[in-house]
Formats: C-alpha cells, structure tokens, sequence
C-alpha cells in the first residue's frame, strides 16, 4: 500500500510539472513592437512613429521589447531577444504579425515567436 502511494504521489508531482507545457498554445498575434517599459508607462506617448528612436535604442540595450495588440501586451522571449534583441531590431515600432508559442507567466502573456513579418499597410 505504502508503494501505491508513493507511485500515485509521484505521478501527481509529474502530472503538475507537465500541465505547464501544455498550457502554451500556438497563435498569431499582430501589433507593433515596442519597448515593454515605455509602452507601460508612457502610454500612448510609448508607441508609434514618435516613439521609434526611443524604442529602438531600448531595443539594441537589451530591454524587454512586448507587441502591443489593440488590447494586450505580449512580452517577447526566446530566440529574437537573443544578443540583445538582435532579430527584433528590423521590427521595432513597426506593425507585425508574429506567429509562435503563447504562454501566461504570473499574469503576464508571452510569445516565443517563431516567424514574424511586418504587416502590409493598407491603401
């Protein structure tokens, strides 16, 4: 019986290390990509063409660059933060449609993104 337990008790622990990864989900996500700390605090003054060289120079830092939706913010992780955002430089403050893994960490919603283009203005 104690065995049994033992099992079971092991089983639960994996069972709730696992369920973490399976909360990521694929998705697209379009919006521009801004630096996490301005588009915070500075609000509207935080996005957008006026904010681009203070967002760029964030970027090349190293800060924490997010893509603000019309609704959410998605911190960005993983490959394209890598040697100081080296792969987000062509996109900040421009409008993208990034694709990857979406995941929520202390209430915060991330993307790992796997591709990402700038979206096609309209006309």
């Amino acid at each position: 019986m104690t065995q049994l337990l033992s099992f079971l008790r092991g089983a639960v622990v994996a069972t709730a290390l696992v369920l973490p990864a399976f909360a990521a989900g694929n998705a697209t996500i379009k919006g521009e990509v801004v630096d996490l700390e301005c588009s915070l605090s500075k609000g509207v003054a935080g996005k957008g063409d006026a904010h681009a060289a203070c967002a760029m120079t964030c970027a090349r830092n190293g800060q924490a660059m997010a893509i603000l939706t019309d609704d959410e913010v998605y911190l960005i992780e993983g490959d394209y933060t890598a040697v100081k955002n080296a792969r987000l430089l062509d996109f900040v403050a421009k409008k993208v449609e990034a694709k990857g893994s979406v995941t929520e960490r202390d209430g915060k919603k991330i993307i790992n993104i796997a591709a990402m283009v700038v979206q096609k203005t309209e006309k």
